[in-house]
């Protein structure tokens, strides 16, 4: 069976539900830092499917993983423990410094299980359970995460909402303070905002906030769905801020592409929780655990966290440098790779023109490009990026 980018989307507009707006592209086939579409055409990958394929494209050592544990076990019941699944969650724990770990299916529902961890805990203690967020935030499409990511676009049209959540602005400590009482179970926000444009937390909000939550008795929550698994080239982005959370989030880049969710909480926090309070059919089962920790071996044992970093350092320098002859671009944020080229103009154009020279990028925040490539890109792919990015801009003047 074979089809053409052209009869494919034919089918997606008669059969998809139409919630995505695609692009005019169907892939393949891909490997490394590389993708295929369907009539052979080569794309340099700097999405990696939104910071998910943290280790590349089709990895020999993930592809292993996934096939050794098919042969032998896909999926049991969450009545039973599996060896995969243990050794993940010890794995994450020790990584974290966080004792409880409960494996899903998706980001969302990672943060939907945060959610109702911090409300038990302060159910326990005798606080009510709505939760604090940051405004231009992103925590997922459900019900709940679209009230806790509080944009009434993505609201529209879907009342009533859940109650329990209130937004304030990012790295405002004394917005949060402000908003806090006995109603309030916890704080949550992203270390990294990343559908919100790569803007990082400052340290000293970080900082502060920690030791309020610990004043307060209140759960503080980092999502760290797409900051987290070396994007930003710490193995999560709270060691950059020496901030330790109550409960965090994973996704993303956790399987390799395949997909799991997890949420880790302290032991003070985590224990709060009975049996029969969540559950989860599909979430930590044996196959999507062993690639996850396929995954994190290939990052350990590629030193991926210090090649992040450094790749990450040098992208930002070039971009800065060429300032001077781009003055569309105001700048860059991030850490590792997980940046925001800042434009002056509307970041969809330069996208587009950018995947015409076959390289994928995404557009995000009106005029930010998120650059968001496998960890494991080679420089000169990384340099292809910075050149393509630098004709499309060259190409949309007007």
């Amino acid at each position: 069976m074979s089809y053409t980018t052209e009869e494919l989307h034919k089918i997606d507009q008669e059969y998809y539900l139409p919630t995505f707006k695609r692009y005019p592209l169907a892939f393949k086939k891909g490997k490394g830092s590389r993708l295929w579409d369907m009539e052979g055409n080569e794309y340099i990958d700097a999405l990696a499917g939104i910071a998910v394929n943290n280790i590349g494209h089709g990895h020999p050592k993930l592809v292993k993983a996934i096939a050794d544990q098919a042969q032998n076990l896909i999926h049991i019941s969450n009545f039973y423990v599996s060896e995969p699944q243990m050794v993940l969650a010890k794995k994450l724990s020790e990584l974290s410094g966080l004792k409880r770990v409960f494996f899903g299916n998706s980001g969302a529902e990672a943060v939907e299980g945060a959610i109702k961890i911090a409300r038990k805990y302060a159910s326990k203690n005798g606080r009510g359970g709505t939760i604090i967020n940051m405004k231009n935030a992103f925590h997922g499409r459900t019900m709940a995460t679209i009230a806790a990511t509080g944009k009434k676009a993505m609201m529209n049209g879907f009342d009533p909402i859940p109650e329990g959540f209130c937004h304030v602005p990012f790295n405002e400590i004394d917005l949060v303070k402000e908003k806090v009482n006995q109603d309030v179970a916890g704080i949550m926000l992203e270390p990294i905002q990343g559908e919100g444009g790569i803007i990082p937390a400052e340290a000293e909000f970080l900082k502060k906030l920690r030791a309020f939550c610990d004043q307060e008795n209140i759960a503080l929550i980092f999502d760290e769905v797409q900051c987290g698994i070396g994007r930003t080239g710490k193995m999560f982005a709270f060691e950059y801020y020496g901030v330790e959370p109550d409960i965090m989030t994973l996704a993303k880049g956790l399987g390799g592409g395949v997909p799991i969710g997890a949420v880790l909480a302290s032991e003070k926090v985590g224990g709060a929780i009975d049996w029969g309070d969540h559950g989860t059919t599909f979430g930590g089962n044996p196959l999507v655990c062993a690639a996850a920790l396929a995954t994190l071996e290939v990052i350990e044992e590629e030193g991926l966290l210090e090649k992040t970093i450094a790749n990450g350092q040098w992208f930002r320098e070039q971009v800065m440098k060429a300032t001077a002859d781009y003055p569309e671009i105001e700048g860059i944020r991030g850490e590792g790779l997980m940046l925001g080229v800042v434009l002056s103009v509307e970041s969809k154009p330069i996208v587009a023109t950018m995947m015409k020279h076959k390289v994928l990028a995404n557009a995000t925040a009106g005029n930010i490009v998120r650059i968001v490539p496998p960890l494991n890109i080679s420089k000169d792919d990384l340099q292809v990026v910075l050149d393509v990015l630098f004709q499309s801009i060259k190409e949309n003047r007007k």
